[in-house]
């Protein structure tokens, strides 16, 4: 590409997968139906893909355009943060709690423990980084945060930790893959043999998967994709691009609604505990306490 898509065109991109029309999409964003015909018509130039099935009853994203989309909702998810980082930075506040996440607790737990918190105190400034499990370890270990939240098997080396929620990792594809028509659950070797969808090097989830594969003796192939975050891996598995071993927290509403089937994995299981970790040699008090209580509350709890 000789230059990047345009923010705008991105924009319109997902309001389309959400409205499910052009149509409803370009006055959503308050633009003409053949301007925003033009800017998607543009971004799929620029990007050498077809995005759309352009019918009379609406849009409709292709297997491409639904990866471009979820590749695009990152993007501005992340200039969302950029903003919020830079505000944050002008009003020059010192976190008063400073917590890293790994993404999964980021994206599916820790909004709900962050808001209980600051609801009992509304003057706490939370400090939030989201990284992966192993970087979230390292700022443990050298004391740049009160608390840190991992997905990793195990207990982690030089840390003081403590399980506060289960996990399960759920092999899943779309609804129509061969392995969904199986009327015996896949053989753990298959698996292991078959390219997946899969989180970088470092998360938490892909330690947990090889872990369990290698506790059967098993070894799997190199992935078909890596991917950022597990919200990234859903979206290429929706998209039908393979299947992946996923955490369950991810997918939940997609196997109730079927948008995705799990598929059962002979004599192999992959359940982790999510940790809390702090540096050795202390113990949390004040609000890094309070969050790590309500962190270990059983769900539903009032």
């Amino acid at each position: 590409m000789a230059q990047p898509p345009d923010v705008e065109s991105l924009q319109l991109l997902v309001h389309v997968a959400d409205q499910g029309s052009l149509t409803a999409a370009a006055a959503e964003l308050g633009i003409s139906q053949p301007s925003a015909s033009k800017r998607l018509s543009r971004l799929e130039r620029r990007l050498g893909l077809r995005l759309l099935d352009r019918t009379r009853r609406g849009s409709a994203l292709t297997a491409d355009g639904a990866l471009v989309t979820g590749w695009a909702r990152r993007v501005l998810d992340d200039l969302a943060a950029l903003d919020d980082g830079a505000a944050a930075l002008r009003r020059a506040r010192t976190a008063q709690l400073s917590v890293a996440a790994s993404l999964t607790v980021a994206e599916y737990l820790l909004p709900a423990w962050i808001g209980e918190l600051r609801r009992a105190d509304p003057d706490l400034h939370v400090g939030l980084q989201v990284t992966n499990s192993a970087r979230v370890c390292e700022l443990a270990r050298h004391g740049e945060i009160d608390l840190g939240f991992i997905e990793s098997p195990g207990r982690p080396s030089g840390l003081r930790s403590r399980a506060v929620a289960g996990d399960r990792l759920v092999l899943v594809a779309p609804p129509g893959h061969p392995w969904t028509r199986r009327r015996h659950p896949v053989d753990p070797a298959e698996v292991a043999g078959t390219p997946l969808i899969s989180r970088e090097a470092g998360s938490g989830t892909r330690q947990a998967a090889a872990q369990a594969f290698t506790a059967h003796g098993l070894h799997p192939v190199p992935p078909l994709l890596e991917l950022g975050s597990s919200t990234a891996v859903r979206n290429a598995v929706v998209a039908g691009a393979g299947p992946a071993l996923i955490s369950e927290l991810v997918v939940t509403a997609d196997l109730a609604a079927g948008t995705l089937a799990e598929i059962e994995i002979a004599g192999l299981t992959v359940e982790r505990s999510l940790r809390a970790v702090w540096r050795p040699g202390t113990e949390p008090a004040g609000p890094p306490a309070a969050l790590l209580a309500l962190a270990r509350r059983p769900a539903g709890a009032a």
